[in-house]
């Protein structure tokens, strides 16, 4: 009698058939019960992260893994920095597959890689010592159909469930083979390095380089260093999936974000590290486009974007999409565009988000919700409170609703002509924040003779300027400040 073996370190291959019918039932019975256990046998109690919430939400379950486990040595992969692994990882991946699922272990090492295809009910999992290192060829991430405008992400999966990424170790996009760079956000010698190290080239007033002609060797995958710059890829991008767990690891130096799960249910992000240069191209750290039922916890992120974002597009086939039912609480954010950001995309709206006992030390923004007419939609039930924030570079609270996107050396986007998809920022409750240091208090405008920012309240808040205090347009912004104390600083 077959049977499939569940234990930690089996190998399969290696499976005695001999065993008595009796024995092979007790083992299947115990089989089936071990990969019924939740990741890390010992499920993390998220239900404390829904204590006293100023609103009623769904909670997040964790995933369940069955408890295969599988070495990524096993499959052929080596640890050398030298060495590409993309087949390993597949081949494992694969493997697991066949048996059910199950973690793939990568050991200390620096695994050098092509993009890594998730599968359902299979955890990725990284010893503190060891580094995932994308490769720089960036043909091996060129889609296989052709059919997407941007590459493969590095770490991806579509129509999945109970998908893991855990431990202590690094995952690394190596974006500066991707990435395009202003001259004016580096010094002389950074922007030697990139000239005259890496190679590549600049844009005609020598304001923009692109890794393009690399001195490496590695082959363009388009026309222009601008068409290739706009195929950057996410570290992680998960699409259509539920039951995500992402954990303890470190996530830096993406192409373009680095945590991006799109029409995602049952998403936890816990104790992660984000992290990239302060002036990464679009270098988002976490951001939830469209996603349900959610907990960003425990993490620090320091990133050349925004910081901890929540997205959302045009809906997808009729569903009722938005970001909805998120938690988001105890998280460093050093710097990034804003430390909690909603926008610029928010089309499909969101509900039921509660951002609160979190630190923001260095953003460029606190509090930011951006949006513009043919990106907006409609918030409910948006909580921020108990949040600090030091060092704030512009706004500590900020609505804006002209918002136009623009690539590096490029034009800025022009909004829509068209009055679809207009902002509507409204049912945002703000309290219990305290900023030391930042220019202009709160600001707010929104869009002549139109309700784009209304029924927002601020209260009980101090925030030290240095500035201005508040910049609020009356005539298209309204909201209401009680016992805001907004007190005049001196720049440090």
């Amino acid at each position: 009698m077959d049977f499939i073996c569940y234990y930690r370190n089996f190998d399969p291959t290696n499976c005695n058939y001999s065993l008595t019918m009796k024995t092979n039932k007790l083992r299947i019975i115990t089989a089936v019960a071990i990969a019924m256990i939740a990741i890390s046998g010992n499920a993390q109690d998220y239900s404390k992260f829904y204590r006293k919430l100023p609103v009623t939400m769904k909670q997040v379950e964790m995933p369940t893994i069955p408890a295969n486990e599988m070495n990524i040595n096993e499959c052929g992969g080596v640890g050398d920095g030298v060495t590409l692994n993309t087949e390993a990882f597949a081949k494992a991946i694969s493997r697991l597959t066949k048996l059910g699922g199950g973690r793939l272990n990568v050991p200390a090492g620096v695994w050098l890689t092509g993009p890594i295809k998730m599968k359902s009910n299979i955890e990725l999992h990284l010893d503190k010592n060891a580094i995932i290192y994308f490769s720089p060829d960036k043909e091996l991430f060129i889609d296989s159909d052709g059919k997407s405008s941007r590459v493969t992400a590095c770490i991806s999966a579509s129509k999945h469930k109970n998908i893991a990424i855990t431990g202590e170790g690094i995952i690394d996009g190596n974006g500066d083979q991707w990435r395009p760079v202003k001259r004016s956000k580096v010094s002389d010698t950074e922007w030697s390095r990139y000239m005259n190290v890496i190679g590549g080239q600049t844009n005609a007033d020598g304001s923009v380089w692109y890794p393009w002609n690399v001195k490496a060797g590695y082959k363009n995958i388009a026309a222009t260093p601008e068409k290739q710059e706009a195929m950057r890829n996410d570290i992680i991008r998960l699409t259509d999936c539920e039951n995500i767990l992402i954990q303890g690891v470190t996530i830096q130096n993406s192409p373009r974000f680095h945590v991006h799960p799109c029409y995602c249910e049952n998403v936890i992000i816990d104790g992660i590290t984000v992290r990239c240069m302060w002036n990464a191209q679009n270098g988002d750290g976490i951001d939830l486009s469209d996603c349900h039922r959610a907990v960003i916890v425990n993490s620090t992120v320091d990133t050349g974007d925004d910081g901890l974002c929540m997205k959302s597009g045009n809906q997808k086939n009729g569903r009722p999409w938005g970001c909805e039912d998120i938690v988001i609480e105890n998280n460093t954010v050093f710097h990034a565009h804003g430390g909690f950001v909603i926008g610029s995309e928010d089309i499909g709206g969101m509900r039921n988000i509660v951002v609160r006992n979190n630190k923001f030390s260095g953003t460029d923004t606190g509090l930011r919700f951006k949006s513009s007419i043919g990106r907006g939609g409609k918030t409910e039930n948006i909580f921020c409170h108990d949040i600090v924030m030091t060092d704030i570079g512009s706004e500590a609270i900020v609505f804006q609703c002209d918002y136009a996107n623009k690539p590096a050396g490029g034009v800025a986007e022009k909004a829509s002509e068209k009055l679809v998809n207009v902002p509507d920022f409204q049912d945002i409750h703000i309290y219990n924040i305290v900023c030391r240091g930042c220019k202009t208090g709160v600001k707010a405008h929104g869009i002549e003779n139109m309700r784009c920012v209304h029924d927002i309240d601020i209260k009980n808040s101090t925030i030290v300027y240095h500035g201005a205090d508040k910049d609020i347009d009356t005539a298209t912004a309204q909201l209401t400040l009680e016992n805001v104390k907004i007190v005049k600083g001196v720049k440090q």
